[in-house]
């Protein structure tokens, strides 16, 4: 069987790609796996400072999961909570805990699994053509709720009623509106926009990406901060790329960040 999860190293930047071309990189069990373990990988690597995530080729992103693989992988209830609550979730979190700025670059489609890839993903750039949405009642079973709960963190609970209840598949446009995305650009221009924008990321300091990631979660769960965590939020005073990045504004050139 032709899939694969890859990961490739440039320029700081690691990008994961889904691949099973045969069936519009579905995502099976050993992929799911493979993701969990790129990810693990990326996060051990202390020269990078964003993560790519696309699909092999043009045509989708993630067409969803593998379906006829769910006559064995999710025969029991047994073995769906296997497959859901540790080889799906695992990745899932591996990808929303990442420590650094993650992009998704969409083109085709991005259906059921690969939405829910996609919306763990910081960034979410799609192009005009990509479509999106899980028409999964139509084979007769229902999103896990841990995976239903990172799309309705993403856009609500009216635009994931509506994705699920009707199995609509929504354009890039409708995506947008609806909080799915956070930009559409032309189909041709996706994977440049997404190099351009991770190429963006890893110009800032990586320290403060790292921590703009910490405190948009930590704020999300509606606890006021305490005394500690405010005076943590100034550990950058003590760090050389605070430094650096003061002296090359007030002497007018481009900072270089060490991450330290």
């Amino acid at each position: 069987m032709d899939s694969k999860i890859s990961l490739d190293l440039a320029d700081g930047i690691a990008t994961i790609t889904l691949h099973n071309p045969a069936k519009l990189n579905a995502v099976n069990a050993a992929m799911w796996r493979g993701l969990s373990a790129a990810l693990k990988h990326v996060a051990e690597n202390e020269a990078l400072r964003c993560v790519i995530l696309r699909g092999a080729g043009e045509d989708a992103f993630a067409a969803g999961g593998n379906i006829e693989e769910f006559l064995t992988v999710r025969a029991t209830v047994d073995d769906a909570l296997h497959y859901h609550e540790e080889l799906v979730a695992g990745a899932l979190e591996a990808i929303r805990n990442c420590a650094l700025p993650t992009v998704a670059a969409i083109r085709g489609a991005c259906i059921g699994g690969g939405l829910e890839i996609a919306g763990c993903c910081d960034i979410r750039i799609a192009g005009e053509s990509s479509r999106f949405g899980a028409p999964i009642n139509r084979l007769g079973f229902s999103m896990y709720p841990g995976e239903m709960a990172g799309l309705l963190a993403l856009a609500g609970p009216a635009v994931v009623l509506e994705i699920l209840l009707e199995g609509r598949i929504l354009t890039a446009r409708e995506a947008l509106q609806k909080g799915l995305l956070s930009r559409v650009v032309d189909d041709e221009k996706v994977f440049d926009e997404a190099a351009a924008c991770a190429a963006r990321i890893c110009a800032g300091a990586p320290l403060v990406a790292r921590w703009h990631k910490q405190w948009v979660k930590r704020l999300m769960t509606g606890v006021p901060l305490d005394e500690a965590e405010k005076r943590a939020a100034f550990d950058f005073l003590s760090t050389d790329d605070y430094r650096e990045g003061l002296d090359a504004f007030l002497n007018k050139r481009t900072p270089r960040f060490t991450g330290r």
